[in-house]
């Protein structure tokens, strides 16, 4: 074979950019040869000097290939290496072909003999040319294969190789267990927003790392996994300088590098019911520093979840949606920890859910040129024509209204015409609050590049439904491009669906069925899931005495936080249980107090806590009673996300470790919660910076690949939003799931050309206070006590003193002894409670209000 091995081929359609990184089971590296064939493809090459498993990791203009890294198990045999690799060694999906790669010196290929067994007899096909043989083979049933591979005679190291195959179909899903990779630090933050971190290694080098806060409040590094021992420093700044303490020193020993095969594993790894909660107990306590994935593919989904159950240990649940054959990927560190894949065989009984799809192709939208009169038809139930009102703004942020005419079976057609050329937001609102799915994208003008992520979806079809009645949704594909749209829903009935093409990219989708429970909702755009698809919907039965439960006297404007408000709820003669909670602008849900006060006749009460739209959803024995849920706006400037805009090179294109950056604009929006999701195959440290006209976004990805950045404000999408980010260079190796990092910032209302003022943030809770003055006044005494703010970071100090009369007292001062160290000198004149309040910014200290008696 002279010592050379062919790794792969890799066939480009334009000429190749591929960058090449090897891992051998020795600490030295090797370098990989890529040798262009002039017809496509391209052949990598590699010399190995050591027996075991080798890794190559491929990638193509700064982008993972299918399929890497590739792992290749080498041994020597007479003199000489021989080498298999492939998918098919691992595992694959019942039905399709597998296939896998044999390597060894040229001319003793007739040496190689193979033979596969599992639960049914398997046939293979090989080709050998030169010094390779490809083998091809097609599992029938879902099962575990080993595969035997002998060279001269001997079974090659790795053999047998088990491929565990799934039934067909295959569904993927997962959960990243990230608390295993936490590393905290001894400082306490409380905000954490403008804070960026970078890791110093023990030989020097620096990379990005994210910062997330504890539980306890503690500052901690998020998916921190060293791959070398020695003394690191962590480093946190905020403005740039760092932050008190910074850097933090680390020291990794060698027990806490990740060892995947120090994880233990116990539970449902064999067998397990479709339908009903399997356990997985998994303990990273001695593995050292990594996180966790559980992956489960199969012929069906699978319900994942998790909860922390000690110091580093975990309780995994899964719930396949059908019995058969599936495999679970068990990952520490990026690390098969040992035994996984295991092959699950799921019993139990078929949920019995039934499947409906409904396809149509898409054609690419014609281009609006400006002045050219827009239309648009809508169906919105639940609505009143004299509540509804649409404005159309344009790239330079002004806004029109738009005409709506009120035709039959709530729809509503729109018209507008644009005068510019460029992204437009469409608003529609009934109440003054945005329907679901708006605020929608429109293009005047070139349209823009389109993709699954550009497809939305509103309407309270996908959020709750009732039996033998129509549910309806609107679909706007117009952004998206040409492409297939496939709907699908499934259920414990078989739904009747119905598609009506309106003009403008919107669609309407409508569904009866005849059985309640659980349905979802699937749309997918050229074979990929939408963003937040499947949606899941509850379809409750026929509402019956439900629809005569009536409210009255709901507020739903003039509220403010953390005043409480009261309605009532009539039953008028209705019979069962009421259930009401309070959906948040930022996405929580509290439950509100209700109270019977006469027979049939309740009150509901609740505290609002933050500015913005809240739902209040109502419930008779699990039915929505008529017009829930129920929109209320809490303050006077509530986020508008029609308002919102995003720009940035950070939205379409970026670099690994590096900071990408993108600007949302927030001014004339109001205030709100603007949250920022980030999906895709590594976490990214995320940072936040306030500029004139709203905050300013760096986010640092370690892997390349495509990211999807979501955006919403008050916990809605803006226009445009989600983006996807083509992140190339060279970094770790792309998580096997799907990573999520998210960072959510209160915002200030800011109006169009207004200049930040700076933003003091400090911690009231770490101001300390002593002195005599503290614990009781004498009249025409002078008395003091201190102030110490010294770990508190920085704030406004405020402080003030009433008498018992209610008159602020005249004598009150305040002196500045040393930085962070003040004094404050009181002298009372009324005899009686005196009550002294000390802030910090906007909070009390601990102990404040304190009261003073004086005698």
């Amino acid at each position: 074979m002279e010592n050379m091995d062919y790794i792969s081929f890799l066939r480009c359609n334009s000429r190749y950019c591929l960058r090449e990184f090897y891992k051998m089971p020795t600490a030295q590296g090797l370098a990989p040869e890529i040798k262009d064939c002039d017809d496509g493809s391209i052949i990598v090459q590699y010399k190995p000097s050591k027996s075991g498993t080798h890794e190559v990791q491929m990638s193509y203009e700064g982008s993972a290939t299918e399929g890497s890294p590739f792992s290749c198990v080498v041994d020597e045999i007479g003199g000489a290496y021989v080498t298999a690799f492939g998918a098919g060694l691992v595992g694959g999906m019942s039905g399709q072909t597998q296939s896998f790669t044999i390597t060894a010196k040229k001319g003793t290929l007739g040496d190689i003999n193979i033979n596969i067994d599992g639960p049914t007899k398997t046939d293979y096909k090989r080709q050998d040319s030169g010094d390779r043989c490809d083998v091809k083979f097609m599992p029938m049933t879902p099962g575990a294969y080993n595969i035997d591979i002998k060279y001269k005679g001997k079974v090659i190291k790795g053999s047998p190789f088990v491929s565990k195959v799934s039934g067909e179909g295959r569904k993927r899903s997962q959960i990243s267990l990230g608390n295993a990779s936490e590393y905290a630090l001894n400082v306490m933050e409380p905000d954490i927003v403008d804070l960026v971190g970078s890791i110093k290694g023990p030989k020097g080098n620096f990379e990005p790392c994210i910062l997330k806060k504890s539980k306890d409040g503690h500052l901690c590094i998020s998916s921190f996994s060293p791959k070398v021992a020695g003394d690191y420093k962590v480093q946190v700044y905020r403005d740039e300088k760092n932050i008190k303490g910074s850097p933090f020193p680390v020291t990794v020993h060698d027990n806490e590098l990740a060892h995947a095969s120090k994880v233990k594993i116990s539970g449902a790894l064999e067998k397990a019911i479709a339908n009903e909660s399997n356990v997985l107990n998994i303990d990273v306590s001695e593995a050292g520093y990594g996180g966790i994935t559980v992956v489960i593919e199969g012929p069906h989904r699978s319900e994942v979840d998790y909860e922390e159950i000690g110091n580093r240990a975990f309780k995994c649940t899964y719930s396949p949606h059908e019995p058969g054959i599936y495999i679970l990927n068990v990952r520490f560190a990026d690390e098969h920890i040992k035994g996984s894949p295991f092959l699950l065989n799921v019993g139990g009984e078929p949920s019995g859910r039934l499947r409906e799809t409904i396809e149509k192709e898409m054609v690419q939208a014609e281009p609006v040129k400006k002045g050219t009169k827009c239309e648009f038809l809508l169906k919105i139930p639940g609505t009143n024509p004299f509540d509804m009102e649409a404005s159309v703004t344009d790239p330079s942020g002004t806004t029109e209204l738009c005409e709506i005419m009120d035709e039959d079976d709530f729809h509503y057609r729109l018209n507008f015409t644009p005068h510019k050329e460029g992204l437009h937001t469409l608003s529609i609102k009934h109440k003054a609050l945005h329907i679901s799915g708006s605020p929608f994208q429109y293009s005047v003008g070139q349209l823009s590049s389109g993709g699954y992520h550009k497809v939305q979806v509103g309407g309270p079809g996908v959020e709750k439904g009732e039996v033998k009645k129509e549910n309806h949704f609107n679909i706007y594909t117009r952004e998206a491009g040409a492409g297939h749209l496939s709907c699908a829903i499934e259920g414990p009935s078989t739904p009747k669906m119905f598609l009506e093409q309106r003009p403008n990219g919107f669609l309407g989708l409508s569904y009866k069925v005849e059985k309640p429970g659980m349905y979802g909702i699937h749309v997918k755009f050229n074979d990929e899931h939408i963003p937040n698809s499947p949606f899941m919907v509850n379809i409750a039965p026929d509402s019956g005495l439900a629809r005569t439960v009536t409210v009255h006297a709901l507020k739903d404007r003039g509220l403010a936080v953390d005043k409480a408000s009261t309605f009532t709820v009539s039953y008028n003669g209705a019979k069962g249980r009421l259930h009401a909670y309070l959906r948040t602008p930022s996405g929580g849900h509290e439950d509100c107090f209700v109270q019977e006060m006469d027979d049939g006749i309740y009150a509901i009460r609740y505290i609002p806590k933050e500015n913005g739209v809240h739902y209040i959803d109502i419930k008779l024995d699990d039915h929505h009673i008529p017009d829930s849920p129920f929109a209320v706006m809490v303050g006077s400037a509530a986020a508008d996300p029609a308002m919102v805009c995003a720009n940035g090179e950070g939205l379409e294109h970026g670099k690994t470790g590096a900071k990408n950056k993108f600007t949302v604009r927030t001014a004339g929006a109001g205030s709100g919660f603007l949250a920022l999701t980030i999906d895709g195959p590594s976490k990214v440290a995320l940072s936040c910076k306030e500029v004139d006209d709203g905050y300013e976004f760096s986010y640092t990805p370690f892997s390349p690949g495509k990211y999807l950045i979501s955006i919403k404000y008050g916990n809605i999408n803006i226009a445009g939003s989600p983006y996807v980010s083509e992140i190339t260079g060279s970094g770790r190796k792309p998580s096997p799931v799907n990573e999520q990092s998210t960072m959510v910032v209160e915002t200030v209302e800011k109006q169009p050309g207004q200049k930040s003022l700076a933003r003091f943030k400090g911690d009231a809770g770490r101001v300390v206070v002593r002195g005599p003055g503290l614990k009781k006044a004498v009249p025409g005494r002078l008395q003091s006590f201190t102030v110490d703010v010294k770990d508190a970071g920085a704030a406004m100090l405020m402080v003030g003193m009433i008498s018992p009369s209610g008159i602020a007292e005249p004598e009150l001062l305040v002196k500045k002894n040393t930085k962070t160290e003040f004094t404050v000198s009181f002298k009372v004149q009324e005899v009686g409670d005196h009550t002294l309040v000390v802030k910090y910014g906007d909070e009390d200290i601990p102990g404040s209000p304190f009261i003073l008696h004086a005698g």
